[in-house]
Parts: structure tokens; C-alpha cells; sequence
């Protein structure tokens, strides 16, 4: 058992496996940071997600092309993202109640659109459900340095869209107009909204924002990682996403870190079950979330949510 971790822990493929497996987590968390700094609750990021995985397969099915799929799969999560907003940020109401209704509801509406555009009769069309999928593009000169190469420059495109994104996510916060307005709603709406900021708009637009980059996320797991579709595939990497959210202190690095840690257990478990162990497939598949667990208490009394998080916004009369 000890020879067969150590040879795990000294195998660059598992570093590779690690930074491969948090990319769907890093997606959907560094795009639903900015709706959660503008005081959106975002547990929507599974419904978002699941919709972005059959968004993959029927845009890259249907047009034979993975990027259309890609394409499809931004456009499903940005609609998750626009329902959720008219409930949570324009009717106001509560918006934990209203995500978890957005996620069971997709459980049922991805398996019907799978089913619509890939059955007849009962029966799926084998030789439309064998869709493109994205290739691994390898990056000149840096993907040949010894180590670093194979682990950091020899993915998927959208795992370095994933790792793009976090430093562009913090200059837009933090060193942009508009990153100050988000914060600036996520903390105090009332006073943004006295000082010309539409709350409204901004969360809106973090929502799109929210709903396109999980919708990405869902696109790497069906047409990077498996290349087709099942039912709840996304099996609560939405919910580990807002913990990476929570565990980073609303950071990006530290959402960047908190989706590494959760994507070596993943990696991890993987791993140990190929070791044919005598421990019950069904112990490793609980690791990723066994770990979330343990991140959230760690992170309990000492993390800091946005001020008016989860507080719909009303503007004052008179």
C-alpha cells in the first residue's frame, strides 16, 4: 500500500491529473466569484454547470464541431444565469431556496434535451452521440521544460482558459471601475445605489459572467474529459466549487488554491482505486467530498462573506 502511494505521489501524471481534474471547479468558482463579491449566493453553479455539460454534447453533435459545443454550453449556463437573476435579484426572493429548485430542475431538463436531440424511438443514434471533442494542445517550447512542462502546458484549451482567467478575474476587481462597483455592491447596495450604481445591473451582468464560465465548466467535463453525456454528471462539483469560493476567502488565489486542493483528491482517489486496494470503491469515490467537508469547517467563524450576500436589494423610497 505505502509503495504503491509513493509511486502515485513521484508520478508526474498525477500533478498533471490534479491540475486537469480542478479545471471544471476553477471555472465555474473564479466566474461565480465575482456574482458572490457582488451579494449573489450562487449554489446555482451546479444547475449552470449541469446545463453546460448537454449544452457540449448537442452543440458539438449537431454541428459536428466541439467548439460549437463550447459555444452552446456558455449559452445554457448564461440562461441558467439570467432565470436565476429574475428570481433572486428582480423578484427578490430567497436565494439558497431558489438555487437548489434551479438545480434539481436541471437534472430533469438536461436528460430531456439529451434525450430530444440524441433518441428516436427509445433508442440513442449511435453515430450522432459520437461527437467531436476538444483536443489536448501541447505549448511550444514551455510543454518541453522537464516537470513543469507535462504538468502545466500539455492540456486542453480550457485549462488554460481556467488558469487565465484567475489573475484577469483579480485585475478586474481590484484595478477596474466596474471591479470596485461589484464590491462596492456586495458590501453596501444602498450606498452604491445613492452614488449612481445600479445594483441591479451589476449583479445581472456577475451573473452572466457566472453563468458563462460554469457553463465552460460543464463543456470540459462532457467534451474534454468523457466525451458524452450522463445523467447528473456534474455530481456536485457545483457545490465543491462554492466551497473553493468560501475556502479562498473570495479571493481568486485563493479560490485558485482551494480548486488545486479538492482537484488531488479527486486525482487522488482515482488513482487508489486503480491500485486494486482491498477499500471499497465506494470510501475513495467520498475522498473529494470528505475533504470539502473538512476545508468548510476549517474556514467556519473566520470566513468573511461580502456584507449584503444573499440580501435581495430594494432601492429606498422617498
Amino acid at each position: 500500500m505505502f509503495e504503491g502511494f509513493s509511486s502515485i505521489i513521484l508520478n508526474i501524471d498525477f500533478y498533471a491529473a490534479i491540475v486537469r481534474m480542478s479545471t471544471p471547479l476553477l471555472l465555474g468558482a473564479i466566474g461565480s466569484l465575482m456574482a458572490e463579491r457582488a451579494g449573489i449566493v450562487t449554489f446555482s453553479m451546479e444547475s449552470m454547470m449541469l446545463m453546460g455539460t448537454v449544452g457540449g454534447i448537442i452543440g458539438s453533435g449537431l454541428m459536428n464541431n466541439a467548439w460549437a459545443g463550447v459555444g452552446l454550453a456558455i449559452i445554457f449556463g448564461v440562461l441558467i444565469g439570467l432565470i436565476y437573476g429574475i428570481w433572486a435579484v428582480s423578484i427578490g426572493s430567497h436565494q439558497i431556496v431558489t438555487s437548489v429548485g434551479l438545480n434539481l430542475g436541471s437534472l430533469g431538463i438536461t436528460s430531456i434535451l439529451y434525450a430530444l436531440t440524441f433518441m428516436k424511438g427509445g433508442e440513442v443514434v449511435e453515430e450522432i452521440i459520437k461527437v467531436p471533442t476538444l483536443p489536448i494542445t501541447k505549448i511550444p517550447l514551455l510543454g518541453d521544460i522537464p516537470f513543469i512542462g507535462p504538468v502545466f502546458f500539455n492540456h486542453y484549451p480550457l485549462v488554460y482558459v481556467g488558469y487565465l482567467l484567475v489573475p484577469m478575474v483579480w485585475y478586474i476587481l481590484y484595478k477596474t471601475t466596474w471591479g470596485l462597483k461589484v464590491r462596492a455592491v456586495g458590501e453596501h447596495p444602498h450606498a452604491a445605489d445613492t452614488v449612481g450604481i445600479s445594483v441591479i445591473k451589476v449583479r445581472y451582468q456577475t451573473l452572466i459572467l457566472s453563468g458563462a464560465f460554469s457553463g465552460l465548466a460543464g463543456a470540459f467535463l462532457s467534451i474534454c474529459m468523457l466525451g458524452s453525456f450522463q445523467e447528473n454528471m456534474t455530481a456536485g462539483r457545483g457545490f465543491i466549487a462554492y466551497t473553493a469560493i468560501v475556502f479562498g476567502k473570495w479571493q481568486p488565489i485563493g479560490v485558485a488554491l482551494g480548486t488545486l486542493l479538492f482537484g488531488a483528491a479527486d486525482a487522488l482517489q482515482l488513482r487508489i482505486q486503480a491500485m486494486n486496494e482491498n477499500i471499497p470503491y465506494q470510501f475513495l469515490i467520498m475522498l473529494p467530498y470528505v475533504v470539502t467537508m473538512i476545508a468548510l469547517i476549517s474556514v467556519v467563524g473566520r470566513a468573511s462573506w461580502p456584507a449584503a450576500s444573499g440580501l435581495p436589494f430594494k432601492r429606498e423610497e422617498g
